[in-house]
């Protein structure tokens, strides 16, 4: 079977490319290793920025869609230092650029937006081979293949599309995040409840801090911040949560209990998310019948721009090959030149940020970072 637009990925860019394209007339199968939509838990809050996420779902006929799901008062933002003292408190006034929705909410609205079977679940990609004229045969886990016109890999940090067109691989920034739930924060932690209040907080100090977010149903989604070597974090036994979130709540010992209930009251076994980059510059020459978006383009660390980045690159994509569908290789060239710049420049950026958020000055280089923001906005 040869399809016209093979996507490896049902991330946010993965089906927000399909979407793009379908509303084109240009037809679009997107292939996806998880079993369902339901195999796991999609993440937590995400911001969606007017200047690229928010254009990506216009582009894809779904701002008002998206406009349902917005979390009022998720924009406001709080950096404390780990006494629990407020140094800088944000309210949200509904005017700012970014709101807040559920990553999984997203996923969902998207998802509801593609004709049936146009995600195909349960496809790992195990093998790529090249047939020539811009033409590749796909394997997957299941035995099952495809042969494709144009492939595009939206699968990720650790595509496995990525090695067509550049040998980069991630590498470790030196930061880990350990990812841990409260629930029904309002009643059983009120103090930790408080301390974050209705939207992000930023509790940092130099070379580690807590990051955490209020979801809607009186949760909190808390990121640990550590900047440790590898080896350090090896020696870590993840699998036995209770062993490993005192080991990593050791690290904060004289925080503020409000912040550090956090990683020993959670209600969820700690996950380690250790925090890869692709090159700040990454980017390949032009391989007929191939291209990437979102991480497996341009991974970097989390500094809100991910998802909005993979979002825009599909919809970019999208785009550009339906305004070029006699050319699709000039349609790829122009795509990614575009792509390549944006992404190098967020990139840049991404890192500078986390930096100042563990910097040996934090958290008052995070409470300027803020201001600067601030003043920049208004001016």
């Amino acid at each position: 079977m040869t399809t016209p637009v093979t996507i490896i990925g049902a991330g946010l860019g993965g089906l927000t490319l399909a979407r793009v394209l379908q509303l084109h007339g240009i037809a679009a199968d997107v292939y996806e290793a998880e079993a369902s939509a339901m195999a796991r838990t999609q993440g937590g809050m995400l911001d969606i920025h007017d200047d690229s996420g928010q254009l990506a779902l216009s582009a894809a006929g779904l701002i008002n869609e998206f406009r349902s799901l917005i979390h009022e008062g998720g924009q406001a933002s709080r950096v404390l230092d780990q006494h629990a003292r407020v140094l800088l408190d944000e309210s949200d006034d509904g005017k700012g650029g970014r709101p807040e929705v559920h990553r999984g909410a997203l996923r969902g609205i998207l998802l509801e937006s593609l004709p049936a079977n146009t995600v195909q679940w349960g496809k790992k990609l195990t093998g790529v081979v090249a047939r020539g004229d811009g033409r590749h045969e796909l394997t997957f886990a299941d035995g099952s293949s495809v042969t494709t016109k144009l492939l595009v890999g939206a699968d990720g940090a650790w595509s496995k599309v990525r090695p067509l067109l550049s040998d980069a691989v991630p590498d470790y920034v030196g930061t880990s995040f350990i990812e841990m739930y409260l629930h029904d924060v309002d009643v059983r932690h009120k103090a930790t409840a408080e301390a974050v209040g209705c939207g992000a907080l930023f509790a940092v100090a130099p070379g580690q801090g807590v990051f955490a977010h209020r979801e809607p149903g009186s949760v909190l989604h808390a990121y640990i911040a550590l900047n440790r070597s590898a080896a350090w974090i090896a020696d870590i036994d993840f699998s036995d949560g209770a062993t490993a979130a005192t080991r990593v709540a050791a690290e904060f010992d004289g925080w503020a209990p409000a912040l550090t209930a956090l990683i020993t009251d959670a209600d969820s076994p700690p996950v380690l998310r250790m925090i890869h980059a692709l090159p700040n510059e990454h980017r390949w020459h032009r391989v007929a019948g191939v291209t990437l978006l979102g991480d497996a383009a341009h991974l970097m660390p989390p500094a809100g721009d991910g998802a909005n980045l993979a979002m825009l690159d599909g919809a970019e994509l999208g785009k550009a090959i339906a305004a070029r569908p006699d050319d699709v290789e000039a349609a790829l060239s122009t795509y990614e030149d575009a792509m390549f710049s944006r992404s190098a420049s967020a990139a840049a950026g991404a890192h500078e940020t986390l930096d100042l958020c563990l910097s040996a000055r934090a958290p008052l280089s995070l409470v300027e970072f803020f201001e600067q923001m601030r003043g920049s906005q208004r001016g």
